[in-house]
C-alpha cells in the first residue's frame, strides 16, 4: 500500500511538472515564450511544445486570425476640389511578426487598432486629396482603395502588422455642401430630361410628316386606280349601250328621251320654260315617235 501511494504521488508530481513544462499552440494563435520577462521565443507552429516551468518561463498567446478595424466615426477628408467628404471605412489586418507586434503594442489589440486608425486617416488624406469627388466616388474608387491599402501597409510594416484589405463603405458629402450638390444634380437631370423631350418631339414630328406623306401617296394611288376602274367600267357600259342601241336606233332615241324626262322632272317644284313644239316633247305628243 505504501509503495502504491508513493507511485501515485510520483505520477501526480510528474504530471504537474509536465503541465508546467509543456504548452500547446493552436492553429489560430501565436505563442510568445518569456524568460524572466524577456521575450525568448516565438512559436507559431501548431502542436505541443516544451518550456521551463514558471517562474523561469511563461507563455503569452496572440491571435493569428484576420482582425477587423471598423472605424466608429467617419473621417472628414478634403478632395482636390476643396470639397469635404465623410468617408466611412474598415480595415482587415493580421499579425505578421509577433515579436515586432509585442514590442510595439505589448500585445494590446486596442492600442494596435488606435495606431492603425491614425495611420489610416493619413493614408486616406494622401489618396483623396489628389482626386475629385467624381473620381473618389465612382471612376477611381477601386484604385483609391488599392492605394490606401498600399500606403497603410508601408506605414505599419515596422510594427509587425500586415494589411489584408481596406474598403470604403460609404462616401458622403458634408451637410453644408449636400444641398448645393443636390441642386446641381437636379438641374443636370432636368437638362437631360429637356433634351430627351426635344429629341422625342423632333422624332415624333418626323414620324407624323412621314405618315402624312405616305397617306397622300396611298390616296393618290387609290384615286388613280379608282379612275382607271371607272374608265374601264364606263367603256364597258358604253360598249354595251352601243351594241344594244345599234340593234334598234329608234328605241335608243326613245330611251334617251325618257332618261331626259326623268332627270328634268325629278322634283315637284322643278320648272322648265320651253317651246311646246320643240323636239324635246315629241314623245309626249306622239308616243309612237313619228
Amino acid at each position: 500500500m505504501k509503495k502504491f501511494t508513493t507511485l501515485a504521488l510520483a505520477v501526480v508530481v510528474a504530471l504537474g511538472a509536465a503541465k508546467m513544462c509543456l504548452y500547446t499552440v493552436g492553429e489560430r494563435e501565436h505563442a510568445l515564450v518569456f524568460a524572466l520577462g524577456e521575450l525568448k521565443e516565438v512559436q507559431s507552429e501548431p502542436g505541443l511544445h516544451f518550456k521551463l516551468p514558471p517562474p523561469f518561463q511563461n507563455v503569452v498567446y496572440l491571435d493569428k486570425r484576420i482582425l477587423t478595424l471598423d472605424t466608429p466615426v467617419a473621417d472628414l477628408v478634403q478632395t482636390s476640389e476643396k470639397k469635404n467628404l465623410l468617408i466611412d471605412s474598415f480595415v482587415k489586418w493580421k499579425i505578421s511578426d509577433p515579436r515586432k507586434y509585442w514590442v510595439s503594442f505589448q500585445g494590446n489589440e486596442r492600442a494596435a487598432n488606435d495606431r492603425i486608425s491614425a495611420l489610416l486617416r493619413d493614408a486616406l488624406n494622401q489618396t483623396v486629396n489628389k482626386r475629385t469627388v467624381n473620381a473618389i466616388t465612382s471612376r477611381e474608387r477601386d484604385l483609391a482603395m488599392t492605394e490606401i491599402k498600399t500606403g497603410l501597409q508601408q506605414r505599419v510594416k515596422d510594427v509587425g502588422v500586415d494589411i489584408v484589405d481596406v474598403r470604403l463603405k460609404r462616401v458622403d458629402f458634408t451637410p453644408e455642401i449636400s444641398e448645393s450638390v443636390y441642386r446641381r444634380m437636379e438641374a443636370e437631370r432636368k437638362r437631360v430630361a429637356s433634351e430627351e423631350r426635344s429629341t422625342g418631339a423632333a422624332e415624333a414630328e418626323k414620324i407624323r410628316a412621314d405618315a402624312d406623306r405616305q397617306r397622300e401617296v396611298i390616296l393618290a394611288q387609290a384615286y388613280n386606280h379608282a379612275q382607271q376602274l371607272k374608265g374601264e367600267g364606263d367603256a364597258t357600259a358604253n360598249a354595251t349601250y352601243a351594241e344594244a342601241f345599234g340593234r334598234n336606233p329608234e328605241f335608243a332615241r326613245f330611251y334617251r328621251n325618257l332618261e331626259a324626262y326623268r332627270s328634268s322632272f325629278a322634283g315637284k317644284s322643278d320648272v322648265m320654260v320651253m317651246d311646246p313644239s320643240a323636239d324635246f316633247f315629241k314623245y309626249m305628243k306622239k308616243p309612237e315617235g313619228k
